[in-house]
């Protein structure tokens, strides 16, 4: 098993390199596009592979996500993957101005055509046709040549992480991934997935000895903020937590934030995250390495990320490396 990190900056990473961190991501969002972000991933690394994870599968076109990579390939050869996600529909929708209904379907088919042009060689025509994307070019110049690019899916319920096992590399799991989620849906969903199929997924992980009811506090945000989307409804069924989720739901809604974070139960928190004290987290990480509930190739030790100032994730992702020392 390996670990990563959500890209910290170029400073925390050259210390998290030299620690044991094997690999670094980055998403999309509002104010950080992801394959900008990872170019400056690119340059400030020396051996760790690097991609989106996750970036928005419908905001660009299959030309575009492969293009990217084939340009950030040039200065990281065989260190680049592309992890993407299908995104809410109203995102897709009314943020992008796309169509994104059957997201499932719409996942396979861009894969398909992302790899029709990551495998174009040098002289041949490009094409692919699918449902929902058509390629046909002609590229006059000799630019091209196969590039085996890894392209993960991220997958939460039954249906996309069955689609990554048939149409992807590899699955990226959400950090609210607990040991039975992964144990009673995704791999039993995943289980005709071929040879080489890789599991990643994010871990929330809060350490700070000096405040530890801060971080504790930070990662029941984090919990919450997540759980307020209807989308996992079925993931909180699973666990019994309808009860809580209610209350943290209309606790957001009233925008009580204090409320929400106060609705996450210890039993939650500690299904879900690592958080506390150095020695807290350290115990209740080799518990989940045990109990095989995190990701089997490479788990992201994830600051919150809601409602944290990007000097405390900073802070968060240097004090998390002490868990490779466990």
């Amino acid at each position: 098993m390996e670990f990563g990190l959500p890209w910290p900056g170029a400073a925390v990473a050259r210390e998290a390199e030299e620690a044991g961190i094997t690999a670094f991501c980055t998403g999309d969002f509002v104010d950080n596009d992801a394959y900008e972000v990872l170019a400056d991933m690119v340059a400030n690394t020396r051996t760790a592979r690097v991609g989106t994870g996750i970036a928005y599968a419908f905001a660009r076109t299959p030309y575009a996500h492969a293009s990217a990579a084939r340009t950030l390939h040039k200065k990281a050869p065989g260190r680049i993957f592309l992890g993407l996600g299908s995104g809410a529909y109203s995102i897709n929708r009314d943020w992008f101005g796309v169509e994104a209904d059957k997201p499932v379907a719409r996942m396979r088919d861009i894969a398909g055509a992302i790899r029709a042009w990551l495998h174009a060689e040098n002289g041949a025509e490009v094409e692919y046709e699918g449902p929902y994307y058509r390629v046909k070019a002609r590229v006059q110049a000799p630019v091209l040549g196969r590039l085996d690019v890894p392209v993960l899916f991220a997958a939460f319920n039954k249906g996309m992480v069955a689609a990554a096992a048939g149409h992807a590399d590899g699955l990226i799991g959400h950090g609210l991934f607990t040991g039975r989620w992964w144990k009673d849906i995704v791999r039993p969903a995943a289980e005709k997935a071929p040879e080489g199929f890789t599991e990643h997924g994010w871990l929330i992980t809060a350490i700070d000895d000096e405040a530890p009811e801060r971080a504790i506090r930070d990662a029941r945000r984090m919990v919450g903020f997540y759980l307020t989307v209807k989308t996992y409804d079925p993931f909180v069924e699973h666990h019994g937590w309808t009860a809580e989720v209610e209350r943290l739901r209309n606790a957001f809604r009233k925008g009580d934030v204090d409320g929400m974070a106060a609705a996450v139960s210890d039993e939650m928190l500690d299904a879900i995250t690592v958080c506390g004290t150095t020695a807290e987290a350290r115990a209740r990480f080799a518990e989940r390495r045990e109990e095989k509930s995190l990701a089997r190739d490479l788990t992201y030790l994830a600051p919150p990320a809601f409602l944290t100032s990007d000097r405390r994730r900073v802070a968060y992702a240097r004090s998390s490396l002490a868990l490779l020392e466990a």
